[in-house]
């Protein structure tokens, strides 16, 4: 039996409830919405870090950040932790990456095969935060809100460079694994391509722009007062300078107009690499996952971004679609540590090639429309904004949220989705609340992880002031590529080459 391929589409900072597929009213995800009305939407998925880098982490790892220590933006991601793309290259898949992983260290393949383009962000630990000093600035990389002042539209930016090559990279790709397979070579794939939008700057082209219209663009639901935050969300808001410098109605509807944007224009390209599957006759053999590494607030409660557990910040889009996957909706709470195991289940493999332990567990039952007796997502934030570990259970339609400095927070998603009312002190919810510190007692030591957050920070602090220094070669991923063996070239027999770019292949009048 011929095993399935897996395409990971993976966007950066969208946020589910900002796509058609997840009922958003306006927004224009056409390729999305196929996706799912023949696959299975999880309506309860999670990252397990709501900041690039640590949940890109557990994404490849299928375990937490407190593990890994994968704590923040500037956190080596270390070449002895296994990935799925080692597990499934050791299942005689052909892997690829094309995109942003926010690799940071000297490994920047972590068990991929092929790596088809840089990445968009550095490499080495400048984006360090201080928890020794928690009030303080990296103002080169931290967001402010000078960013949602500067929405709307442009003609090109980095961001739409870099998506564009992305996707032509894996396009390319995609049709040189067909190109291959022409001449008898027999493994399946596994490719994520990694996108940047609909990540701030929230800067869209004018054909995505035009999508939509002023009057359309909802407002943040629930924008209570600053007194009225939680002391961590007024953290980050005092962070991103979102508590200190005014956002005008317009300004706020021109950052969601643009948001929705740049949702479609990613859109766009799901839809290019499902017709690529299609041209190349590997559609009907490859599950599809789209994802994203976390959501974005968009002013949701005054916040921007990620960094809080809220659900526009944590909750991610999770559509499969492909053989074995039912149609319909999961309502089990997931979280991206799973896809690993998911992905041995797809690829033949199982827990006996494991080489570290993991988080989470395989997807596959609730992506064939079975039960699933676990319905819990698990999160830790370690990075920026914060001076103490944060951590999130989302068990049922509970969420559970505890930082040692600050109050605990709990809220019940069926009854108010929108997190309006925090039950933690509520009476009636009192031995719900006690189960659940007990439970974050006896999962974390608090204490001791935010001692060793400290301790690696103190020791990248040291090393990136070295690397500044000359100390090292700089760790950005640089595609090979040799233009000697490209296209067509004098020790080449050009209709030699030519028959092997032309797909699909002349047929072979002999055959």
């Amino acid at each position: 039996m011929q095993k399935p391929n897996i395409l990971v589409i993976m966007a950066d900072q969208l946020a589910p409830q900002f796509t058609g597929a997840y009922g958003h009213p306006v927004a224009k995800t056409p390729h999305l919405d196929a996706l799912a009305a023949r696959g299975m939407r999880f309506d309860a998925a999670y990252c397990n870090s709501p900041l690039c880098a640590p949940s890109r982490f557990s994404f490849m790892s299928g375990q937490r950040i407190s593990r890994i220590a994968a704590y923040d933006n500037a956190s080596e991601f270390r070449a002895s932790v296994p990935t799925f793309a080692h597990y499934l290259k050791a299942l005689g898949y052909r892997t690829c990456l094309s995109g942003k992983m926010h690799f940071v260290g000297p490994d920047q393949m972590h068990g991929f095969e092929d790596r088809v383009t840089t990445d968009i962000y550095p490499s080495d630990f400048a984006w360090t935060p201080n928890w020794e000093a928690p009030g303080q600035r990296i103002d080169k990389w931290y967001h402010n809100m000078q960013t949602v002042k500067e929405s709307g539209v442009a003609q090109a930016t980095f961001q739409i460079d870099y998506d564009d090559e992305v996707g032509f990279a894996a396009r390319r790709w995609l049709f040189n694994v067909a190109r291959d397979k022409a001449q008898g070579a027999t493994a399946p794939f596994a490719m994520v391509a990694s996108f940047i939008h609909p990540h701030d700057p929230y800067v869209a082209r004018p054909e995505w722009w035009d999508l939509y219209a002023d009057e359309d663009i909802d407002l943040p639901e629930f924008v209570p007062p600053l007194e009225d935050l939680d002391p961590f969300a007024r953290r980050v808001m005092d962070g991103i300078e979102a508590s200190t410098v005014p956002l005008t109605e317009e300004e706020v509807r021109c950052a969601r107009r643009a948001y929705l944007a740049n949702v479609s224009y990613f859109d766009s390209k799901i839809g290019e690499l499902v017709r690529t599957l299609d041209e190349i006759g590997e559609l009907d053999n490859t599950i599809i996952v789209v994802t994203s590494d976390h959501g974005d607030m968009l002013g949701e409660r005054g916040l921007w971004y990620k960094m809080t557990f809220f659900e526009h910040s944590a909750r991610v889009p999770l559509v499969m679609a492909g053989p074995g996957v039912a149609t319909g909706v999961a309502e089990n709470a997931v979280s991206l540590v799973d896809l690993l195991p998911t992905f041995l289940e797809i690829g033949g493999g199982d827990a006996s090639m494991v080489g570290d332990p993991i988080d989470g567990r395989s997807l596959m039952p609730l992506a064939r429309g079975e039960a699933d007796p676990v319905d819990e997502a698990i999160a830790e934030y370690c990075a920026e904004m914060a001076d103490h570990p944060v951590f999130m259970i989302r068990r049922g339609t509970l969420k559970y949220i505890h930082c040692d400095s600050d109050p605990a927070q709990l809220y019940d998603l069926s009854a108010d989705p929108n997190e309006h009312v925090n039950l933690a002190a509520d009476p009636a919810y009192a031995e719900i609340a006690e189960a659940f510190a007990a439970e974050v007692a006896r999962l974390w030591d608090s204490a001791a992880l935010r001692d060793d957050i400290i301790a690696t920070q103190r020791s990248r602090h040291a090393l990136h002031a070295a690397m500044e220094a000359g100390a090292s070669e700089p760790w950005d991923y640089n595609p090979p590529s040799d233009a000697s063996q490209q296209y067509v070239r004098n020790h080449m027999d050009w209709t030699v080459a030519a028959a092997r770019y032309r797909y699909p292949p002349v047929p072979d009048e002999g055959a």
